[in-house]
């Protein structure tokens, strides 16, 4: 146990917040942390309780509660209130490759299952996770380690998100070569293209990036694997393929087509174009005005956005659009307002499925003076000027019955509306990939393995992360690529450390 009673002693006080009307004037991350005094009281709370569900992923009711990383919790908040600030990094770094990344936009599982969550407040996991490592890289506790003995085999990973850089990192120290190759311009997937800056400063990523280089990983960069002969080249020049090329095909809207209609985007490539312009421009730490000034993205500037979506992705989008200066922001969800309470029908340890207001949210909120979300309703149609431009959308009431979605007669309503992003989710990996590799997928679009293995129908090929398992957490990701490597470690030496 961290500290006898210390559940008891000290209440639970997570990293703070800069003020949503001061934090949006830039792209910063916006979060406040705690001193070490502050961190040791809260690494205290943890009871190293008899069964620890927060390290030990669990289904219950179709939702997975617990780290599905299995980190090693009560361990390292243990060294954490000791101030064995290294060990805790040591025990840490045994079970996850990137906690920067999870410490940052892990919606901590691990919490939810935190068993003081019961009767009060749990531990704050997340944020002791992200004080350990980046303590460990302030004091120099993470020096390059590239591994003493090489074998002589060749991986290629195809997509550097947190799948396929979890599964390069593992074989790199395993002792293989390894080889990323990333169609963008930088590597990290959704981590640099599909989070904004003010949730995961992309710094981070190129932080991370340089320990891997000088450890022995080779980046590729603008390298798109789209047809069969780039893949008969990969095939025939390494020992094994890995695809983590994540799920990036969009779902779309009945009513709205990106490809034909003006001022109609799908989320990630509104992201992407913020982000990219940023980092191209090179002002990552200065203001919004400088963006509009040197930067040509897609802007929300003085319009009125209207976003179709309630996950992560939609609330990414409304901040986004707050930052760049928009008129008004609506956030349309098809799902009911969740309870802020937890149902009787819903106990601990289950996920809490209950309402979360998200920074996006709560900027809106003290902009706009209301919540921009609102719920059981869709788009149902657009409406464009004579350049084709979209101007209002129609928006209807829907309802669920026997699993089937349907339009309620006499609730559309007219809202205006100069920028529409679709932010409904993905369909599985990109076709592309499947044909160019010959790999089988599933009805759901995510490639073919057997239950718990991620070798693919083809010769040689792996797949891992949301190309394997469909659109997911960060966490899931850096799970897939670690067991991936360890599935084409044995498939290479005929065994695995």
């Amino acid at each position: 146990m961290s500290k006898d009673n210390g559940f008891l002693e000290y209440e639970r006080v997570p990293n703070g917040d800069i003020p949503p009307l001061e934090r949006i004037k830039d792209f910063k991350e916006f979060h406040v942390y705690l001193d070490g005094e502050g961190r040791i009281r809260q690494a205290a709370r943890c009871m190293d309780c008899g069964v620890p569900f927060c390290q030990s992923a669990m289904k219950l009711s179709g939702m997975v509660t617990g780290c599905p990383l299995h980190n090693l919790i009560p361990e390292w908040n243990k060294q954490v209130y000791e101030e064995h600030y290294e060990l805790a990094y040591g025990r840490l770094s045994k079970t996850s490759n990137f906690p920067e990344f999870t410490g940052r936009v892990c919606p901590a599982l691990c919490e939810k299952a935190c068993i003081n969550g019961e009767h009060s407040e749990p531990t704050t996991v997340h944020d002791n996770e992200l004080f350990i490592i980046e303590t460990a890289f302030e004091k120099g506790y993470i020096k390059p380690s590239p591994p003493k003995v090489r074998s002589t085999k060749k991986v290629a990973v195809v997509g550097s998100g947190p799948s396929g850089l979890a599964a390069a990192d593992t074989l790199n120290k395993r002792g293989h070569f390894v080889d990323v190759y990333e169609r963008d311009d930088r590597i990290g997937g959704l981590l640099m293209y599909g989070i904004p800056n003010q949730k995961l400063d992309k710094s981070v990523i190129e932080r991370r990036q340089r320990l891997m280089e000088e450890e022995g990983v080779n980046f590729l960069t603008n390298k798109n694997i789209e047809s069969s002969a780039d893949a008969k080249d990969l095939l025939a020049r390494y020992d094994a393929v890995v695809l983590c090329c994540g799920a990036k095909k969009p779902r779309g809207l009945d009513a709205a087509d990106p490809s034909k209609d003006k001022g109609v985007y799908f989320a990630v490539d509104f992201l992407k174009s913020t982000t990219q312009n940023l980092m191209d421009c090179g002002i990552m730490d200065r203001s919004v005005k400088e963006l509009k000034e040197k930067g040509k993205f897609i802007s929300a500037e003085n319009k009125h956005v209207v976003v179709v979506g309630g996950g992560d992705t939609g609330n990414d989008c409304i901040g986004t659009s707050i930052r760049h200066g928009a008129k008004s922001v609506t956030a349309i969800e098809m799902m009911p307002k969740p309870p802020e309470e937890r149902l009787s029908s819903n106990p601990w340890p289950e996920w809490p499925k209950t309402l979360k207001t998200d920074y996006g949210h709560q900027e809106a909120i003290a902009l706009y003076g209301k919540d921009p979300r609102v719920y059981e309703t869709t788009v149902k149609e657009i409406k464009k000027d004579k350049k084709g431009q979209i101007k209002k959308v129609v928006t209807s009431k829907v309802s669920f019955k026997d699993g089937k979605l349907s339009l309620v007669e006499g609730t559309q309503k007219e809202i205006p509306c100069d920028l529409l992003l679709i932010a409904a989710g993905f369909l599985g990996g990109e076709d592309y990939v499947y044909d160019a590799f010959g790999v089988k997928k599933t009805p759901r679009g995510t490639a073919q393995t057997e239950e718990g293995k991620y070798k693919t129908s083809a010769q040689k090929v792996f797949a891992a992360g949301d190309f394997h398992r469909g659109q997911s957490l960060v966490v899931w990701g850096i799970r897939e690529g670690r067991e991936c490597a360890r599935e084409v470690d044995e498939f290479l030496m005929g065994y695995t450390n």
